[in-house]
């Protein structure tokens, strides 16, 4: 039996939170990371930052194709997906080498291996190059995070369908893809393998893209994806999957027009994420999981074991990396001598679409849902001249105000920089001011931003 080694704090996963707490650590503690895959987790190296990449990829060629409207000949024009795939493979390379620098600057040890627990913080680790280690850690930070999910629908597990992953490594341009889900993954990827020259279908269960939001909001993106050629079928249930993607292969559905086939080259699932927590021993540590497989914290992300932490989507946190490095920024912070909680939190999120969709706070679903009594203003961003100037003049911005105060309760952007303009909003709510601030603020012409005193300008009175 393998001897076992002594550590002050021991981190599985170098996900957001995982390679922080490591780069910050104690120096006068032992501290080991362990990673099964790629150091940095996924965000780096196979999905936030590589997907954006990509997508900016995908706006430049509908720039492109744009370009007659902006005074730009172009005799003949083609997609390399090829040179895409260089790009972005040349960046994650970079965040790669960064990534290393930091971890060996940081005097923690890296192992590269599968974790298992035999023990309360005890693991036995099967190292990548062979052979087995086991540690045993005063203090234990599960940075475990999260995976697609594949439904179980008769034929899509053998037809051995796309996740995110698969996706954004293609090096060539799909001819039909048929995409199930229309959430965060499905709606930044419809749109960008649209751009690149594929036929797209997205096969979405409920009644409108974008579940979490207003109808609006919702409708907007829909009427964006038509107009781009994206087929959308909402309320569609999924009967069953056959053929084998990156060949031929068809859905059989449900949705309003009855029962239907549709037939793609390709398939990308998007229907959601499900926790890592599943092999790894949790149940000999006293962690316990709540009924989706996510792992139980408490406000300050304390597991029911006594020093073991969890962060990020294993912890069931909000799926955004942003908030990732909140929760390991409340763990540090508590074992600094400080008293933070995840509790409470302005969480801001942007759907990288083109134009984006931004929103932080409250939007009109979640006020009706809560109870309370809102003032809400709505400016098209037509009327903000800076996209006239640019030629984007599609979406609209609209903010919910309490109505009897002043407060600022949510703020949502679709269309040009919504991300940027939603930080100014974001911001004056942290700060508990009210929305007059804003308005009568002195805001650069013309900018995107100068729309949010044009729309708080049209605040109906108290």
């Amino acid at each position: 039996m393998a001897t076992t080694e002594k550590y002050d704090d021991l981190i599985i996963g170098s996900g957001i939170a995982g390679k922080f707490a490591a780069w910050t650590r104690d120096t006068r503690r032992r501290t080991v990371i362990v990673e099964r895959g790629l150091l940095g987790g996924a965000c780096p190296n196979i999905a936030c930052l590589p997907s954006k990449n990509m997508i900016w990829s995908a706006k430049v060629i509908s720039l492109a194709r744009r370009g007659a409207e902006f005074g730009l000949k172009t005799e003949s024009m083609s997609v390399d997906m090829a040179a895409v795939q260089r790009r972005k493979r040349a960046m994650v390379r970079d965040l790669r080498k960064l990534h290393e620098e930091h971890t060996e600057a940081s005097g923690a040890e890296l192992i590269y291996g599968i974790a298992r627990f035999v023990a309360p913080r005890t693991v036995e680790i099967d190292l990548r190059d062979g052979g087995s280690r086991t540690i045993q850690a005063d203090r234990v930070f599960l940075d475990l995070g999260s995976r697609a999910a594949i439904p179980d629908i008769s034929g899509l597990a053998e037809s051995t369908p796309m996740t995110h992953v698969e996706a954004l490594e293609l090096d060539r341009v799909p001819r039909h893809l048929l995409v199930l889900g229309g959430g965060y993954v499905g709606v930044e990827l419809s749109q960008a393998f649209r751009r690149f020259g594929s036929n797209v279908t997205v096969i979405e269960h409920g009644p409108q893209l974008a579940a979490w939001e207003d109808h609006d909001v919702a409708t907007a993106l829909k009427d964006l994806f038509v107009d781009e050629g994206i087929e959308v079928r909402l309320d569609a249930k999924i009967r069953r999957v056959e053929g084998h993607s990156g060949n031929r292969v068809r859905v059989y559905l449900n949705d309003k027009r009855g029962d239907c086939a549709i037939d793609g080259t390709d398939l990308l699932v998007a229907t959601g994420r499900e926790a890592n927590t599943e092999g790894i021993g949790l149940d000999k540590t006293g962690v316990q999981l709540d009924e989706r497989g996510y792992i139980k914290t408490n406000e300050r992300l304390e597991t029911s074991a006594e020093n073991v932490w969890a962060m990020g989507d294993c912890a069931g946190s909000p799926q955004f990396t942003h908030v990732g490095l909140d929760d390991y920024n409340i763990v540090h912070a508590n074992l600094s001598g400080g008293n933070r909680s995840n509790r409470d939190r302005l969480i801001p999120f942007c759907l990288f679409t083109d134009p984006e969709l931004a929103r932080v706070g409250k939007n009109e679903v979640e006020a009706r849902r809560d109870g309370l009594e809102y003032r809400m203003a709505k400016l098209p961003m037509a009327e903000v001249l800076r996209t006239r100037t640019i030629s984007e003049p599609r979406g609209f911005i609209k903010v919910l105000l309490a109505r009897d105060s002043d407060q600022i309760l949510g703020f949502t952007a679709f269309g040009f920089e919504a991300s940027e303009m939603m930080v100014a909003m974001q911001t004056a709510m942290l700060g508990q001011l009210p929305y007059t601030i804003l308005r009568d603020a002195i805001l650069t012409h013309p900018t995107m931003s100068e729309g949010l005193s044009q729309l708080l300008a049209t605040v109906a009175a108290r």
